[in-house]
């Protein structure tokens, strides 16, 4: 059970990433980096920090060369290229949670916190839960700055991903309801 969640959350991972960052390509450049008030200060910092971060728990499990930045760095200043990035960050964690066995996910995975300089360790399993639950944290302070600029991001829950909610054998497109 716990394999089949965490294929749905990097399914949804991806799905959502994309149409958000679709919404985020019709903002126009000041108000993409305008600071409004988010703990990394504006969409652009926001985008760049779960890039980041993502890529900093896949290197830490082996799928990604090591990261080693502070944690609101600027991966890439250029909107075109960081989305293209986060599509094969995506791409790479489909990829990596699609290979995994029941067996792998006992396996402890030890790194050094960015925040603290301490030797951690914790479940491959956890890793992935809280990499997805990272990502949903900063995703609702990114929907909360889109809707602050009056941006339109639809109906993201995941009963709305294509394939996920079925009413009999109907599946439901997404925006058909609550």
């Amino acid at each position: 059970m716990l394999l089949q969640s965490l294929r749905l959350s990097a399914a949804y991972n991806q799905w959502v990433n994309a149409r958000l960052y679709a919404v985020c390509a019709d903002l126009d450049e000041a108000d993409y980096r305008r600071d409004l008030g988010a703990f990394f200060k504006s969409i652009h910092g926001t985008l760049n920090h779960v890039l980041l971060t993502d890529r900093l728990w896949l290197s830490r499990i082996g799928v990604e060369t090591p990261v080693s930045l502070p944690l609101n760095a600027e991966l890439y200043a250029d909107f075109v290229q960081l989305r293209t990035q986060r599509e094969c960050t995506d791409e790479a964690i489909q990829a990596a949670v699609g290979a995994l066995t029941a067996r792998d996910l006992d396996r402890d995975v030890r790194y050094v916190s960015v925040m603290t300089g301490r030797e951690m360790r914790m479940s491959l399993w956890a890793v992935w839960v809280h990499l997805f639950n990272h990502q949903t944290h900063h995703r609702g302070q990114l929907t909360a700055l889109l809707s602050r600029l009056g941006m339109n991001y639809g109906d993201i829950d995941l009963v709305w991903m294509p394939g996920v909610a079925r009413i009999g054998e109907t599946v439901v497109p997404p925006g058909a309801g609550s």
